[in-house]
């Protein structure tokens, strides 16, 4: 089981001791040209949880790959690449443009920021054109804000994703108290944290029994007891996101708190708690890991 974080929610090179603390780093999202993001106010706090409208700003594939991406090398942690377009040539181009850089172990595509125009084309051509330009894993980060997430998850699965990031954030909305007009410059915003959770988890648990694939859990966790239901309801790994606002210690506190769950599971790894919510065959598998847990 990895510990990663979520796309945006860690600058690493303002942050290098919080990166290494994880398994695994994701960067913000890339795209192929700089963008400046959406004007201010860009974040609000609301009372379940986070809105942010960022819109991905970043300085674009040219200049990550020449100028951030062999800094966060010297990390020494592995890194996955996010990156989003507009059209099934942008994902393309942007793999592509990752596939010979070694310091890069996957690529994470963002289908579904609720923060800018959606891309043109289907997901699952989106996910055609990424595999097409390189051999990379390529995981599709995915909405909860679909009629039925299994049949999203199969189509990505059938068009060449290896795994799965779930879930993004959701749109939501917050009103200046004074004004009661949208507090973002943007009006809309993707919610994170603890409100999340419960979508998340559900999006998790019919991806993983539709499709299998490796599944990166995201949304709302903040202890290690959240790990452990991302676990159980089908994810491999967990990424932690808005608790890292205000927590940097928060991954190494999370394995403390995981490794107690598990104890009291009387489970010997993380990774043989994955489906436990769905029953079935391994529950009895889970009867047996505890007897010779014992």
């Amino acid at each position: 089981m990895r510990l990663l974080n979520g796309s945006g929610c860690l600058d690493a090179l303002v942050a290098p001791e919080v990166a290494r603390s994880l398994d695994t780093f994701v960067t913000k999202t890339v795209t192929p040209l700089p963008r400046e993001g959406s004007p201010p106010v860009r974040i609000a706090e609301t009372d379940v949880g986070m809105l942010n409208s960022i819109g991905l700003a970043n300085p674009g594939i040219e200049a990550f790959v020449s100028e951030a991406l062999p800094r966060l090398a010297e990390l020494g942690v592995p890194i996955w690449v996010s990156v989003g377009g507009f059209s099934d040539g942008d994902y393309a181009d942007l793999c592509a443009a990752l596939d010979d850089r070694l310091e890069v172990e996957a690529i994470e595509l963002n289908l579904s920021c609720p923060n800018v125009d959606e891309p043109a084309g289907s997901v699952g051509e989106l996910v055609i054109a990424a595999r097409g330009a390189t051999a990379k894993p390529l995981y599709a980060k995915l909405s909860p804000a679909v009629p039925s997430i299994g049949a999203l998850a199969v189509e990505v699965k059938e068009a060449g994703a290896d795994g799965l990031t779930l879930v993004n954030t959701i749109r939501g909305l917050s009103l200046d108290a004074r004004t009661l007009r949208p507090t973002l410059a943007r009006e809309f915003g993707g919610l994170s944290g603890p409100a999340l959770k419960p979508i998340a988890l559900a999006a998790i648990f019919a991806a993983y029994r539709a499709t299998g694939l490796p599944i990166v859990g995201l949304g709302g966790v903040s202890t290690g007891r959240d790990v452990l239901e991302f676990l159980a309801a089908g994810a491999s790994s967990v990424a932690l996101g808005t608790v890292l606002f205000g927590d940097p210690d928060a991954p190494a506190r999370i394995r403390s708190e995981l490794a107690r769950e598990l104890e009291s599971l009387a489970v010997v790894e993380a990774d043989n708690i994955r489906g436990r919510a769905h029953g079935g065959r391994f529950a009895e598998w889970l009867t047996l890991d505890r007897h010779l847990s014992v």
